[in-house]
């Protein structure tokens, strides 16, 4: 029986993004993951093409299909324009930002890390809610910022997370906040969040509250005593990459932008323009990205093969691109894993 046929929008990317995408998808190819690409641009390559980062053609595509994935993208500097991650959040109303961080090579400074961040994706202080007032002289003589987050804004990014802990056997959820400090804006998030463990998920799942300052702290110094956090945008941005830096880097961070109507799934990391080209780009964070997508449309067996294959690959076969200390292209990483993949 042929599987159904799932269509999703593929937007290669900039510098390094076509690389790491062709590796990513000869490894969905092994495993036979059934998505009927819609190919779109984005970025520097849309702006050269169309004039616009972020094509009307794109956003149809991903309106169409609802699922996309996601190489690395360069916003242009200058010129006015907004981060292309940004509009695309806004666009889709992508709420949630899930970012698993896991241990793949064992023996580091930091082994057995097993985290999920969950960050809300829409609100806060990255609102761009922001302007100067001049004085005298001085036309940046004041900067104010307003952060906004909605009670409903919490309850999405919360809801998902508990629900998120719990279908994955997970056994904690941690809010992080500055409620002490910023008592309306954070303290709005942390009151959600008492009052929806409270009546929905109490007995359920364990839960805890902890100051930012102090999570920040605590994951250098025992990350093991966190499983899912679940915090505010601009909290979150910081956190989640001081969680993949306990398992490698942004090279092993992948992540999932969730919304009620699409879900796009991305490598966290940069274009890294100075490499674009030379084949040597580590592949990792894209292809863990697409087992997550293999997740989102329930096909977690062929997630898991995609996973095993990299902790395999890394580990058994031991082999490596350069910033992991090997010296495997991206080609030969993406070959490896294909073997992986087949052979078990």
């Amino acid at each position: 029986m042929t599987a159904q046929r799932i269509p999703a929008t593929l937007i290669p990317g900039d510098g390094i993004g076509p690389e790491i995408m062709d590796a990513a998808l000869t490894v969905l190819d092994a495993v036979e993951a059934p998505f009927d690409w819609d190919r779109q641009i984005a970025g520097m390559t849309a702006l050269k093409e169309t004039g616009d980062p972020l094509p009307d053609a794109t956003l149809a595509s991903i309106r169409k299909t609802k699922l996309a994935l996601k190489g690395p993208l360069e916003t242009p500097s200058g010129g006015g324009f907004r981060s292309i991650n940004v509009r695309l959040r806004e666009a889709f109303k992508l709420y949630a930002n899930i970012r698993p961080a896991r241990t793949l090579i064992p023996g580091g400074r930091y082994d057995n890390i097993d985290l999920v961040l969950c960050r809300e994706n829409l609100e806060g202080l990255y609102m761009g809610y922001e302007h100067f007032i001049p004085i005298d002289n001085d036309p940046h003589a004041v900067a104010i910022a307003t952060g906004v987050n909605t009670r409903q804004g919490a309850i999405h990014i919360l809801e998902y997370a508990f629900e998120y802990a719990i279908k994955n056997g997970r056994k904690k959820v941690t809010v992080v906040h500055k409620a002490n400090i910023m008592k309306a804006l954070t303290g709005i998030f942390l009151e959600t969040a008492r009052d929806m463990h409270e009546k929905k998920y109490k007995g359920r799942i364990q839960f805890e509250e902890v100051i930012v300052d102090a999570c920040a702290m605590k994951l250098v110094m025992n990350p093991w005593q966190f499983d899912v956090l679940v915090t505010t945008n601009l909290f979150g941005d910081i956190l989640s990459d001081e969680i993949s830096g306990l398992v490698g880097g942004l090279g092993m961070a992948p992540g999932a932008n969730i919304g009620a109507d699409a879900a796009i799934f991305e490598a966290v990391h940069g274009s890294a323009p100075d490499i674009a080209g030379k084949g040597i780009a580590n592949p990792i964070a894209l292809i863990l990205a697409s087992a997550q997508m293999l997740d989102h449309v329930g096909l977690h067996d062929k997630a898991d093969r995609v996973r095993k294959a990299v902790v395999d690959t890394l580990n058994v076969d031991n082999i490596r691109t350069g910033d992991l200390g090997g010296t495997a292209n991206t080609t030969v990483f993406a070959a490896a894993l294909v073997s992986r993949v087949k052979n078990g």
